[in-house]
C-alpha cells in the first residue's frame, strides 16, 4: 500500500474524531468571537466555554496519527507540546467556567482550586519540555479535577446548595448535564483502572453534552441581563423625560431682555437644573444648581431642588433669602450629598440686579458700556453642609447696575471642568476669552459656540465629561 492509500486509511479510521473536533473547534471560536463583540454581563461564561471547547477541538484534531502525517514537519514538532499544554490546562479553563457560575464562599473554594491546577499544570508543562514525559504530574492533574467535578455536581445537583451558591435563572438543564459528564468520567477512570478498552465516543458524548448545558445555561444569564438592561433603559428614558419636565418649558419673554439656556446631561438624567421665576415685564430671577455627582441620585435631589423652589417664590426679590430657605428645605434630604447653587435677580425698571451664590462657580457679567467682563463672587456655603461647622450660614448678596449691551452668564462647572488631551481644563480664561470673542452674537448664538468650544476642547473619543447647564441673559 503506498504512503497516500496508508493516510486515507488513517484518516478514514479516525473521521470520528476529526468531525467532532472540527465542530467543538468552530463553536469554540463563535463562542469567543461573541464574548468579544458584546462584552456584557454573562459575556465571560462564553468566553471560557468557547476557550474551553476550542481547546478539547483542537485535542481531538491533533489526536490522529493521519493528521500528523500532512502536516508540515515544524508543526509535526510542536504537536505534543500544543498537546501537553491543553491537556494540563484546559482544567484551568473549565474551572473558571464554573467560576462564573458562582457566587458567596465557594468562589474561595473554585479559586484555590483554579490556583492548585494552574501550579500543577505549568509545573507538568515544565516536567515535559525538560524530560519528555508529558503525564507525570497527571495523576494530580486528574484528582484536581476529580474533586472540583465533585464539588460542582454536588452544587448544582443539591438544592440547597444551588440556591446558596449558584446564580442561575433555571437550574433544571444544567443537572442532567453535569450528572451525565461526571458518570462519563468516572466510566473513562475504571475503564482505565481495569485495563479495559473504553468507548472512543464516550468522552466525546460527556462533553458535548455538558458543553450544550452550559451553552443553554449562559444563553439564559445573557438573555436575563440583556431584559433587565433594557428595563432599565425604559426606565432610564421615562426618568430622562420626567426630569426635562421639571425644567422651565419656554424662556420667559420679558421686555427689554433676551434669555437663551442651554442644557446638556452626561447621562440619561443629570444633577443640574435651572428655572426661572418671571414676576412681570420687567423683573424676574433666574437660579442654577448643580447637584455632586451624576445619574439618578443626583437627578433625584434636582428634582427635590424643583418643588423647594415652589415654597421660595415670596422671597425671589431676595437672592441671600431664596439660597437660605432653599437649603434650610434640603439640609435633612441631601444624604452626603451636596448642592451648589447661584440667583440672580434683575428688575428692568430699576436697572438694578441682585446676585448671591451657594458654593458656585462665579457669575460673569458682562459691561456693554465700557467692555469689560467681571468675575462677581457673592458665595456662602454649600447646601448640605454641616450648619455645626459653618460658622455663618447667610449668603452675602452684590448689589449690580444694569444697562443697555449688558450681559450675564450662569453656568455649572461642567463648562469649566472639561479636560483636553493634555489634562488642562478648559477652565475661567478660556470661557472668559470665547465671551470676549463673540460679544457681538445674540445670546442663543453665543451659547451654541460656548458649548460647540467646550466639545472642541475634548478628546474626540471621550464622551461629555460632566452634565452641562448655561443661561445667558441679554440687557437690550
Amino acid at each position: 500500500m503506498n504512503p497516500d492509500s496508508q493516510v486515507v486509511a488513517l484518516l478514514r479510521g479516525e473521521i470520528a474524531g476529526i468531525i467532532s473536533g472540527t465542530m467543538f473547534l468552530f463553536f469554540g471560536v463563535i463562542a469567543c468571537a461573541i464574548a468579544a463583540v458584546r462584552r456584557r454581563s454573562g459575556v465571560r461564561l462564553i468566553l471560557w466555554l468557547g476557550v474551553w471547547s476550542a481547546m478539547y477541538g483542537l485535542q481531538e484534531l491533533l489526536r490522529p496519527s493521519a493528521v500528523d502525517a500532512v502536516l508540515p514537519h515544524w508543526m509535526q514538532v510542536s504537536i505534543p507540546y500544543v498537546h501537553t499544554t491543553f491537556s494540563y490546562l484546559v482544567l484551568v479553563v473549565a474551572l473558571l467556567a464554573f467560576l462564573e457560575l458562582n457566587v458567596g464562599k465557594i468562589r474561595l473554594f473554585l479559586w484555590g482550586t483554579i490556583l492548585v491546577a494552574l501550579a500543577i499544570g505549568l509545573a507538568g508543562i515544565a516536567v515535559f519540555i525538560v524530560t519528555g514525559s508529558d503525564d507525570k504530574l497527571m495523576p494530580e492533574n486528574n484528582l484536581v479535577a476529580a474533586c472540583s467535578l465533585f464539588a460542582f455536581a454536588a452544587v448544582v445537583s443539591v438544592p440547597r446548595l444551588s440556591r446558596k451558591f449558584l446564580v442561575l435563572p433555571n437550574r433544571a438543564v444544567l443537572v442532567p448535564g453535569t450528572l451525565i459528564f461526571a458518570l462519563q468520567a468516572v466510566y473513562t477512570n475504571l475503564a482505565g483502572t481495569l485495563h479495559y478498552r473504553a468507548l472512543n465516543m464516550s468522552s466525546t458524548l460527556g462533553f458535548a453534552v455538558l458543553l450544550f448545558c452550559f451553552s443553554y445555561v449562559a444563553l439564559q444569564i445573557v438573555f436575563a441581563s440583556e431584559r433587565r438592561l433594557l428595563a432599565i433603559d425604559k426606565e432610564l428614558e421615562i426618568a430622562r423625560r420626567l426630569q426635562f419636565s421639571i425644567l422651565p418649558e419656554n424662556i420667559p419673554e420679558i421686555e427689554n431682555m433676551r434669555i437663551a439656556a442651554a442644557y446638556q446631561p452626561m447621562t440619561a438624567v443629570a444633577g443640574d437644573f435651572y428655572e426661572f421665576l418671571p414676576v412681570d415685564q420687567h423683573r424676574a430671577g433666574f437660579l442654577v444648581a448643580d447637584v455632586s455627582g451624576h445619574g439618578v441620585p443626583a437627578a433625584l435631589i434636582a428634582s427635590m431642588i424643583k418643588v423647594a423652589m415652589q415654597s421660595v417664590t415670596a422671597w425671589r426679590h431676595e437672592p441671600g433669602e431664596v439660597l437660605r430657605r432653599l437649603g434650610a428645605i434640603l439640609s435633612g434630604q441631601l444624604r452626603d450629598q451636596y448642592v451648589s447653587a447661584a440667583y440672580l435677580w434683575i428688575d428692568t425698571a430699576t436697572r438694578r440686579a441682585r446676585y448671591s451664590a451657594a458654593g458656585h462657580p462665579p457669575l460673569l457679567y458682562w459691561r456693554g458700556a465700557d467692555g469689560t467682563l467681571a468675575r462677581i463672587e457673592s458665595n456662602g456655603v454649600l447646601f448640605g453642609v454641616d450648619p455645626k461647622i459653618v460658622r455663618d450660614g447667610d449668603y452675602p448678596v452684590r448689589d449690580l447696575p444694569v444697562a443697555p449691551g449688558d450681559r450675564f452668564f450662569l453656568y455649572t462647572d461642567g463648562i469649566v471642568e472639561p479636560e483636553n488631551v493634555a489634562g488642562e481644563s478648559f477652565g475661567d480664561h478660556k470661557l472668559e476669552q470665547v465671551v470676549r470673542e463673540n460679544q457681538s452674537r445674540p445670546a442663543a448664538e453665543l451659547s451654541e459656540r460656548l458649548l460647540a468650544e467646550v466639545r472642541a476642547w475634548q478628546p474626540a473619543p471621550l464622551s461629555q465629561q460632566d452634565d452641562i447647564t448655561l443661561v445667558v441673559i441679554d440687557m437690550l
